[in-house]
This record gives structure tokens, sequence and C-alpha cells, in this order.
């Protein structure tokens, strides 16, 4: 993981790692506006109180000032009552009928709500998200959220997926709040030990994404979920040419060298805009054209690669060999092919 900007600080080994997402609005916000709003009730009940002291009696010295209006606008609005002051003339008890009173139960309930928002509801959020945890089937790890990660995750959300069944892991802080401000799952932990991958149920993750800025540390990440998860599909981002051999031999399906990708289409650019055009129409979820990987289907098999009808099949995958649409291997797919084939993207 990078470690250039401030760092949450990582669970310790004997704690339980959970997750968590953004939460509506920050806390004091939430108590700040609460605060404000118990005031300006409390003042408008005083302010009439006071001008209106006249209908007041005082029953210990007859005399009412402005510390007596303020006890008794606060006992009167936290219903205490005691007595010593009350009022006498029909405008004040009017007053304290058809303003007080709901001025009161607002206050009441603002403290109840405030109650249950920090306390019953926080504890609420904690069990529900340890629920989601326990129960994360089929979803996506993301192991590191720079950006890298970070565009993963938004490619993958433009394409369809659902935030909440995208968890981010990473331990600085600016990173995972912005993957919180996705809508994802986050944890704050180093993705290359095993109780981090074990608490967001990597072994039961549709794919992993490795994308921790480092080599070194992607290779590691990989090597740890490849052992925990080995049936997992594992992508991941590399940076030098020399260390893709590395990250295969790791466990990686599939490693991606974004300075490789970017090669490709400078490179293709110097043929023709058209092809760097298509290669980004390719990979982008907005494109006219998209790449969809597949298994045949009972229907297809015995078919040539270039009879599929659901789009321009372009290779085969069977075992461990790969066969284009030239090969005389596509000439009849099998039970278990993988088709890879361009369909019909859907641009905005």
């Amino acid at each position: 993981m990078r470690r250039t900007r401030p760092r949450r600080r990582a669970a310790r080994a004997g704690d339980r790692l959970r997750l968590h997402r953004r939460a509506g609005i920050p806390v004091w916000v939430a108590l700040l506006w609460r605060a404000v709003l118990v005031f300006v009730l409390i003042g408008i009940a005083l302010a009439v109180h006071w001008f209106d002291r006249d209908g007041l009696r005082d029953n210990v010295d007859g005399h009412i000032s402005f510390v007596d209006v303020l006890y008794f606008t606060m006992i009167t609005v936290t219903t205490v009552g005691y007595g010593d002051i009350i009022p006498v003339t029909p405008q004040a008890r009017l007053f304290d009928t058809f303003v007080v009173t709901p001025i009161r139960l607002f206050v009441w309930l603002i403290f109840l709500g405030t109650a249950y928002d920090f306390l019953l509801k926080r504890i609420w959020e904690k069990w529900r998200m340890s629920l989601i945890q326990d129960r994360l089937q089929d979803h996506v790890v993301v192991a590191g959220f720079g950006r890298s990660g970070a565009g993963a995750v938004k490619e993958l959300i433009r394409r369809g997926a659902d935030p909440a069944c995208i968890v981010a892991i990473d331990l600085n802080e600016d990173d995972l709040r912005e993957a919180e401000e996705l809508g994802v799952a986050v944890l704050a932990a180093d993705a290359t030990r095993d109780a981090t991958l074990e608490a967001v149920k990597a072994p039961r993750a549709r794919a992993i994404i490795v994308a921790a800025g480092r080599d070194d540390t992607s290779i590691l990440i990989v090597l740890t979920a490849r052992r925990m998860a080995p049936h997992v599909p594992i992508s991941v981002s590399i940076r030098s040419h020399d260390n893709e051999p590395l990250a295969h031999q790791a466990g990686a399906d599939t490693v991606i060298n974004p300075t490789s990708f970017a090669g490709l289409l400078l490179a293709g650019s110097t043929h023709g805009p058209a092809i760097a055009d298509y290669l980004a129409d390719l990979a982008a979820a907005s494109g006219r054209v998209a790449l969809r990987e597949r298994e045949v289907t009972p229907d297809e098999v015995g078919r040539p690669l270039s009879g599929i009808a659901t789009g321009k099949g372009l290779r085969v995958q069977r075992g461990d060999h790969v066969y284009g649409f030239w090969d005389d291997e596509a000439e009849r797919l099998a039970p278990g092919d993988r088709v890879v084939e361009v369909v019909r993207g859907q641009p905005d």
C-alpha cells in the first residue's frame, strides 16, 4: 500500500476486523444542528415569557426577574414544574398550552432522536455491518484503493456493479474516504495478512483485484490470496514488466501493466487514430463496443467460433491453451470452452 499520506491505524492481531460504510452526515454536523434547534426553540419560549412576564406570578417574592423567567422557561420545557412560578393570565396560559407544550415535545424528540442516532443506531449499524461481513458472498475484493484500485471500482460501478458488493482494503485514510463516498464497504487493514483476507471472506469472493501501488506488495497480496482462495480469479496491476512473470507465478490469473497498456494506445495511434480509439472503446464501459468472456452454451458445442450468435468471437480458452478465430481448434467449440467475444456496448 502507498504510505505517503496519513494512514488509518491497522487493527491489532487479536482484534476483529470490521467493515464500515460512509455515514449520511458527519457526527459533529448532526450534533451541531440539533443543538442549534434546541436553543432556538427554548429561545422562542424564553423571549415570549419575558415580554409577557406580567402574566407570571412568583409565589416566593412576588417579583419576576429575567432569572425567574429563564428558570420558569427551563423547568416548563423540561416538564419539572415546581409551582413556585405559575402563569396567571389567560394569555400566558394559552401560550404555555399551544406553544410551550409543542416546544417541549420537540425538544424531547430531539433528545430521544440524538440518543437513538448516536447510541442505538450505531450499535445497530455495527451489528448490521457485522452481519453483512459474515454473509459476504459473490463480492469483489479490491486490495489497494489508490489510483488504479479507485479506477477499477469506478469502472465496475459504471458497468452496473452494486457498490454494496464491493469491499475496498487499504491503510490510507484519504483513499478509504474516497471509497466510502462511492458507497463501497471499506476495511482499514493490511491486505497482505491472512486475517484481513479472512475478514472480507476472500474464498467466497467473485473476484479479487490487487492494486497496492508497489509491485512487491501486490505480489505478496496475490500469494496470500491465492493460498486462501485457490479458485477465485485474481487480477493484479504490475508496474514493472520484469515483475509480470512473478505475479503469474504467485497465482494471478490476469496481470495488467498500466504503462504497457498506455504504450499500446500510443503505438496504435501511430498507425491511425481509429485503432487507439477502438482500443479505448473496448476498455471503457461507455464504449460503443465491449469485450465479454463467457462459457460456451450447450447449443454452441460443435459449432465454429465464428458461428456464435451473441457477438463476434475472437478467441477460445480451452484449458491452458488459447486459440484465435483463425486457428483450426476454433472451428469446433467443446464443452468447458470459454470464448472472448466483441459485443455491442452501451454508450451513454
